[in-house]
């Protein structure tokens, strides 16, 4: 037997094969193969008159929640602003009542006008007269006002950093706080702190300004030396003329006889007679001074200058500030000497003016 001839009828059949196909050959199917038809789905005619109209509403229904989400969105990028006298303006536009200070705007308010702006969830600044000031930021970890000039006063409570104004010569930055921010027409700032704690920082320099304290910041100089307000008026007037001279070249900013920016010194202002040996002199008294005047609460003052003074400054401001408060334990004078940056956090705990570590990480 051929196996090709069971697979494609070539070659000698075998004689069984053969009989076999006679014999079921009368059994063969001779028609087409039939036809299958799918069955056709058909909706009902009601539910045909319903879909168009059931389109119509979900298209309404996410133009809705659209719509929603970005008036949302608009409102979360920006604050309500109330008048509370005269007629304070957003950009040229008097405001109602109530209003809405969006991001970009200018707030700006007359000799006889004041108005509220509530930040957000965290708290609420008023706006002293003739202040001029712009909402920078409104996200949600990120408020943020910009002072040009004029007076706030800002009540808020929220984690560091959320809540910031920014001036002509430092940015304050608060850890839930009351405080008053004055900025003048030369764009010098004024920081007084009545509960928590603010910093006022611009291009690496930073100072701590605690309740009862005050700080001075100025245009290229950044923020000053705060003090205490209950300290001698000797002890201030000498930070005064002491910071336009710290950490500048020759020793005063844009040269000894070209003034010192940001108002009245003290004398300072309007030049220093002598030259370079007369710069000299005021800065060793001024110096001398606050460490004579520095009481125990003045060691927030000597803290900030241990990393201002020259080296050879250095020792007497730590000297006079173990005097007051001595160093706790693991804090050595070589430590502060080389401006240890754990052992001036460590110190300042020991001072009272807090949680430093704490505030850095979050900083």
């Amino acid at each position: 037997m051929n196996d090709n001839y069971l697979w494609d009828r070539s070659g000698p059949p075998d004689l069984e094969v053969e009989r076999l196909e006679n014999l079921l050959g009368t059994l063969r199917h001779n028609r087409p193969a039939p036809e299958f038809q799918m069955p056709v789905r058909r909706f009902p005619s009601r539910l045909r008159q319903v879909l168009p109209r059931f389109a119509a509403v979900a298209a309404i229904v996410v133009l809705v929640v659209a719509a929603t989400l970005l008036a949302r969105i608009q409102l979360r990028q920006s604050w309500a602003v109330s008048r509370l006298a005269g007629a304070p303006q957003v950009g040229s536009r008097p405001i109602g009542a109530v209003d809405r200070l969006l991001v970009g705007d200018w707030l700006v308010t007359d000799s006889a006008s004041r108005a509220m702006i509530d930040v957000g969830l965290i708290g609420e600044v008023e706006v002293k007269p003739n202040s001029r000031l712009r909402l920078v930021s409104a996200a949600l970890t990120d408020h943020r006002l910009e002072l040009r000039r004029g007076a706030i006063f800002a009540r808020i409570w929220a984690p560091p950093r959320v809540f910031a104004v920014e001036t002509p010569s430092a940015s304050a930055v608060d850890l839930g706080c009351v405080y008053t921010l004055e900025v003048d027409d030369a764009g010098v700032g004024v920081l007084r702190v009545e509960t928590g704690l603010v910093t006022l920082a611009q291009r690496g320099r930073e100072s701590l300004v605690p309740a009862g304290a005050m700080c001075i910041s100025r245009p290229r100089l950044g923020p000053g030396t705060p003090y205490f307000e209950t300290a001698s008026e000797k002890l201030k007037r000498a930070v005064e003329q002491l910071d336009p001279l710290l950490g500048v070249p020759g020793g005063i900013a844009g040269g000894v006889s070209g003034g010192i920016p940001g108002g009245p010194l003290g004398g300072v202002e309007g030049g220093v007679e002598g030259g370079m040996e007369g710069v000299k002199k005021v800065r060793a008294d001024a110096l001398d001074t606050v460490l004579r005047e520095a009481r125990k609460e003045d060691a927030l003052t000597l803290w900030h200058l241990l990393v201002r003074v020259d080296e050879d400054e250095k020792a007497r401001v730590f000297d006079r500030m173990a005097q007051l408060v001595p160093p706790p334990a693991g804090v050595t004078r070589e430590g502060i000497l080389r401006s240890d940056p754990a052992m001036r956090d460590a110190w300042a705990d020991r001072l009272g003016i807090g949680l430093m570590s704490w505030w850095r990480y979050f900083w």
